[in-house]
């Protein structure tokens, strides 16, 4: 019976990883969608290839930080217990890989390309790790310090802050070391280029992977099958409904909104979804979808930050909501399930953030020291695809052959 637990468990968290896995086609398909149609191609290629560059930061370096673990073993020892190890690796790691996929949003149109790939190894191999440990793995004993300060540990479930607001204020750092892209503002401050989504179906393409695949994402952060529970689920679905509603009245319609808005309640849910009552989830994933319409009309038309999918709105505000929230919203007096201290997770959470903002800050500051972030000025203007790649994503004329 304990080899049949134990090979449930590894089918159970591999099924997780090949839908978080999934989930990155959604990124690629969302940042397709909204960037010019110049830049489309760069947008998938840098979503598969930053995947590839963050497996092998994080087997080499970040899961070692992280947890203490490496794989420098033989097979026979790694198979060990069906490979749960291994497996549980596979799952870590796509939420590893996310912080470079978000990012990539931000950073969209005028970011070169190698020194993104340099970013993408540091961060999935220094920076998340770093925090991930403090808040997945009791390292440096910030959980027992907040345990005993304040009666409960720093509670992300499946990463609210851990992922998210770390991806969102890691993009933001790099967005605001990039600064807009050319012909976005006027000199005076004053809006010149609207830069509309070049493919609405292909956006919205994106958001539905990544609304399908967060199911993955939350309900499989039990990591073994015993522990799964069906209130995660219903709480993720909760918060999704509650994000798109409020995004499509804050939006009046914009269906760039309407399919960011799931996105920006799933975001907010993951740290309490196990927690929570239902009308919890939804209040709260209508709070993080107003959220994203206000802060991203606020940032790219009054604070002039170009971040192009609003990666810091999304997944860094919202992202910090949700950690909050579920100290708010997971209390029993509340309906939820109790255990959660409101300070311990404004703590955790202003932790998250300083750390992932200082450590954007250095890893790209550095980067465009050493050797540039940016595409010079006929390189963006010619469009990524032509510049890095050498193609567009579409004929210039009818191909007949």
């Amino acid at each position: 019976m304990e080899n049949l637990k134990t090979s449930a468990d590894v089918l159970f968290i591999l099924l997780g990883a090949i839908m978080i896995l999934a989930m990155h086609a959604g990124f690629a398909f969302l940042e397709l969608g909204t960037v010019r149609r110049k830049n489309q191609i760069n947008a998938l290629v840098k979503i598969l290839v930053d995947f590839s560059v963050s497996t092998l930061a994080y087997f080499f370096i970040g899961y070692s930080i992280a947890y203490g673990v490496n794989f420098f073993a033989g097979a026979e020892t790694l198979a060990q217990k069906s490979g749960f190890e291994l497996t549980k690796f596979f799952f870590l790691l796509t939420f590893a890989a996310a912080i470079p996929a978000i990012v990539s949003g931000g950073i969209a149109e005028r970011a070169r390309f190698n020194p993104q790939l340099a970013a993408t190894f540091l961060l999935v191999g220094f920076v998340y790790p770093f925090f991930e440990g403090i808040a997945w793995n009791q390292a440096y004993g910030i959980q027992a310090w907040l345990k005993a300060s304040f009666g409960a540990e720093f509670h992300d479930f499946a990463g609210s802050v851990v992922v998210h607001a770390v991806g969102g204020w890691i993009g933001l750092a790099a967005v605001l070391l990039l600064g807009a892209r050319t012909g976005r503002y006027h000199k005076d401050g004053r809006i010149a280029g609207a830069h509309p989504p070049s493919s609405i179906p292909f956006l919205a393409l994106g958001a539905w992977i990544l609304t399908v695949g967060w199911f993955g994402f939350n309900v499989m952060s039990a990591q073994t099958l015993d522990k799964v529970s069906g209130l995660v689920a219903m709480n993720s679905l909760m918060a999704m409904v509650g994000g798109t509603l409020a995004a499509t009245i804050a939006g009046k319609n914009d269906p760039g909104f309407v399919h960011n808005g799931p996105l920006a309640g799933l975001v907010a849910i993951c740290a309490g979804s196990d927690l929570m009552h239902p009308l919890g989830a939804l209040v709260t994933g209508a709070m993080a979808g107003g959220l994203f319409v206000w802060m991203f009309t606020l940032t790219q038309n009054r604070w002039k930050i170009d971040d192009v999918l609003g990666v810091w709105p999304l997944h860094g505000l919202c992202g910090a909501l949700g950690g909050i929230a579920a100290g708010i919203f997971g209390a029993k007096a509340l309906g939820g399930l109790g255990g959660v201290s409101f300070m311990s997770q404004l703590v955790g959470t202003g932790l998250g953030v300083a750390i992932a903002f200082s450590g954007g800050f250095i890893v790209y500051g550095t980067l465009k020291k050493i050797v540039g972030i940016r595409l010079d000025a006929e390189e963006e203007f010619n469009g990524a695809d032509l510049t890095v790649h050498k193609i567009s994503s579409s004929a210039e004329r009818e191909t007949l052959w």
